[in-house]
């Protein structure tokens, strides 16, 4: 089969509209992903036990678990008890829940790597320990951990394909919706294939940018 422009001028009105909501389900999962991973971390680091082994059990089934099964969960069983939400909503959700257990760990290690003195130092000043986190360890943890995150911000960005199991149209959905209605593949796919490269790369660029910008 023959490249056809013309298909692919059809089709780019289909692709920015499935390119927006793939940025939005982008933004908003690694928003609740760090958001969550970060008090992951806090509660694991409780010297309560009734808390840290809820909170293990919970995110060691979460990533221990394909995304699309929590997809399929959120999506079709949560409805029967009564908590329904819109197909992007549910897949922001489930994309963040599932992330933020990898993010977890991610912070944990940044957390661990800032220097014991740091640590002492806030304790010899009195500091509470609101002010020591905020302050103190949670700065120094974050420099550490920014190029670690942006790597699961491109993993992210490379699973928002599966949203089209529950009917989101993003990127791959509208191609995949444009291809059935007008028989052609081979453009609006290599479209969304070249896309994702271009995203990605951005996206490493800008997490570059942004991770010289902290160690300075």
């Amino acid at each position: 089969m023959t490249w056809d422009w013309s298909a692919v001028s059809a089709f780019m009105p289909h692709f920015r509209d499935g390119l927006l909501v793939t940025l939005q389900a982008l933004a908003l999962g690694s928003l609740i992903s760090f958001s969550l991973g970060l008090v992951w971390t806090l509660l694991m680091r409780t010297p309560t036990r009734w808390v840290r082994w809820p909170v293990g059990a919970v995110t060691e089934f979460v990533r221990n678990t394909p995304l699309l099964v929590q997809l399929f969960f959120l999506f079709y069983v949560l409805p029967e008890w009564g908590l329904a939400f819109s197909a992007l909503t549910t897949g922001v959700i489930a994309i963040g829940l599932h992330y933020s257990t990898y993010t977890m760990q991610v912070y944990r290690a940044g957390i661990e790597a800032v220097p014991v003195g740091q640590w002492e130092a806030a304790t010899a000043l009195s500091l509470p320990a609101r002010r020591t986190w905020c302050a103190v360890i949670l700065p120094q943890a974050v420099r550490r951990v920014v190029p670690p995150l942006g790597n699961y911000v491109i993993s992210m960005l490379k699973d928002t394909p599966v949203l089209m199991s529950i009917t989101v149209l993003e990127m791959l959905g509208q191609a995949r919706l444009f291809s059935q209605q007008h028989f052609r593949f081979t453009e609006p796919v290599t479209v969304i294939g070249v896309a994702f490269i271009v995203v990605s790369y951005l996206a490493s660029v800008l997490l570059r940018t942004l991770e010289r910008r902290l160690v300075r």
